[in-house]
């Protein structure tokens, strides 16, 4: 647990699915004058929760005016803006229910000290997404599996049945709390605020809502499956194992990634084979160390299944990780993917313990051996520990992105408008990540005309890094816009941008602007 805490802190400001890869102002601009309106671009539609300008003195002012485009977040400025610089802050919700934000800085005439801007983490807040997200697994999958196990395994054994509803408790205390968390997280508010009205309709109206309003159907089901009579035992139960899978493939960075259609049932079948290993784990390890008369049957039947469900579940949670991750660099070189390994470490550990118990104990305990059935119900208690370690993995994903979106923001081209008196260029850089791209312009005059230039030059520079200017003569294919082919970027981080126009043999003119170049 100390190392999941640990990997959790390396992963900086809490982010999500969504990448931002273009602003109007960039930033950094400094403009003559306020624009009219402000635009941010993600890498996937998202829906806006909180969006804020910071003026120069210090005032924040609501911007409660704005409309969607796609993947564009078109923002109205309310007001005259004063000369100084500005900080504009935004908080928004992703696809897959996470929140993210951010912050960009712009000037109006001169550049002043920025409005202080926080970025600081909120430890209580992230700790108890963290506590919440392993309480609530441990309700889906060691409750309602116990509760599955114990109607469809167990026979007429009661071994674990106070457990088992003691998960689901857990469970049904824990989702709801989380449905706060991520209301709080969403509006970046601090615990203090967990009782206000807008943080709990914040959290329900996010995709993570879904997936806590299936889980409370789960936990109830499951609680149905122990309590009710014993005939209604087993439909209740299979129903609450379902709802498992279908409350995690509600929301959350697998389910959200594309094709939709392939990674929403992979993780359907991940989070029930999950469940139905897991929660078989206690009430069989009771089973067998209180030797009830039907333990050795509850073992053989547990021993007949969990093969087919283990290859179900290897080969879902495989295919999910090879969408997510996409190259094996990222695994060492993303948060997301060093806890990936952190879980597959687990997870080998936690196969070789199954299959030995599986291949040297069962046919022992299956025969009556009295010591090797201890030995048995010691290895299952292992087994638990490292369960509730891979929750504990498992729930630190929920603060970083995973490498399949950083990749697909990374994809994304990077833009710049440079609007000056001579001149206006649109600029587009694609891929806007260092390494080879390719670079597009579309050139005006400056009241917005067409502009038949005799030459365009880029020119990209970057002094900070000790790199020489980069000069690149551009060409003018039917399409009507300059373009500059096999250019590499070899660095990232901001650099500035200067195009060079040749109007005619006596005029050159020369606009500039910052444009940051991702990793």
């Amino acid at each position: 647990m100390v190392m999941v805490l640990i990997v959790m802190a390396s992963t900086g400001q809490a982010l999500a699915h969504a990448a931002l890869i273009k602003t109007d102002p960039v930033d950094g601009a400094v403009m003559a004058q306020a624009p009219a309106r402000f635009s941010l671009t993600f890498s996937e539609p998202v829906s806006p929760l909180v969006l804020t300008l910071g003026t120069p003195d210090g005032t924040p002012v609501a911007l409660t005016s704005f409309r969607l485009s796609d993947q564009t977040v078109e923002i109205d400025n309310p007001r005259l803006l004063k000369s100084g610089t500005h900080v504009l802050s935004w908080r928004v919700i992703s696809a897959d229910g996470h929140p993210v934000g951010g912050s960009l800085l712009f000037s109006i005439g001169a550049p002043s000290e920025p409005p202080a801007v926080s970025e600081a983490i909120d430890w209580p807040l992230r700790s108890a997404i963290w506590i919440g997200k392993v309480l609530l697994y441990a309700g889906l999958f060691l409750g309602i599996g116990g509760a599955f196990t114990l109607a469809w395994l167990a026979g007429d054994g009661r071994a674990g049945r106070r457990f088992v509803a003691g998960a689901i408790l857990c469970g049904l205390v824990a989702a709801p709390l989380s449905l706060g968390f991520q209301g709080l997280d969403a509006l970046g508010a601090p615990l203090s605020h967990l009782a206000q009205p807008v943080i709990w309709r914040t959290g329900l109206g996010t995709s993570f809502g879904w997936t806590v309003l299936i889980a409370l159907i789960a936990l109830g089901l499951g609680l149905l499956s122990l309590a009710g009579p014993r005939v209604a035992a087993r439909p209740f139960a299979l129903a609450g194992l379902a709802s498992v899978g279908v409350a995690l493939a509600a929301s959350g960075h697998a389910s959200a990634a594309e094709p939709q259609w392939l990674t929403r049932p992979l993780v359907f079948v991940h989070g029930v084979g999950i469940a139905f290993w897991a929660g078989a784990l206690v009430p069989l390890g009771l089973a067998l160390k209180r030797q009830e008369p039907g333990a050795v049957k509850f073992l053989r039947r547990f021993s007949w299944a969990i093969l087919p469900v283990v290859a179900l579940l290897a080969a879902a949670g495989m295919v999910l990780a090879v969408i997510q991750v996409q190259t094996p660099s990222a695994l060492i070189d993303t948060a997301y993917g060093r806890l990936l390994l952190l879980k597959l470490g687990l997870l080998v550990f936690l196969f070789t313990l199954a299959a030995l118990n599986r291949w040297k104990l069962t046919a022992l305990a299956e025969a009556g051996a009295t010591e090797v059935q201890r030995r048995l119900t010691r290895s299952v208690g292992v087994e638990v520990l490292i369960v509730l370690a891979i929750f504990g993995v498992a729930s630190g994903w929920r603060f970083t992105p995973p490498p399949r979106a950083l990749s697909l923001a990374a994809a994304e081209p990077v833009s710049v408008h440079i609007h000056a008196l001579q001149a206006i260029a649109d600029l587009s850089i694609t891929p806007g990540h260092a390494g080879p791209v390719a670079a597009s312009m579309i050139i005006m005059t400056g009241d917005f005309g067409p502009l038949d230039a005799k030459e365009v030059t880029l020119v990209l520079s970057k002094p900070d890094s000790g790199i020489e200017p980069l000069k690149r003569a551009a060409t003018k294919p039917s399409d009507g816009s300059w373009h500059v082919d096999n250019l590499i970027v070899p660095v990232p981080g901001r650099w500035m941008v200067r195009i060079d126009i040749l109007v005619s043999d006596f005029e050159m003119v020369k606009i500039e602007a910052p444009i940051d170049i991702r990793p």
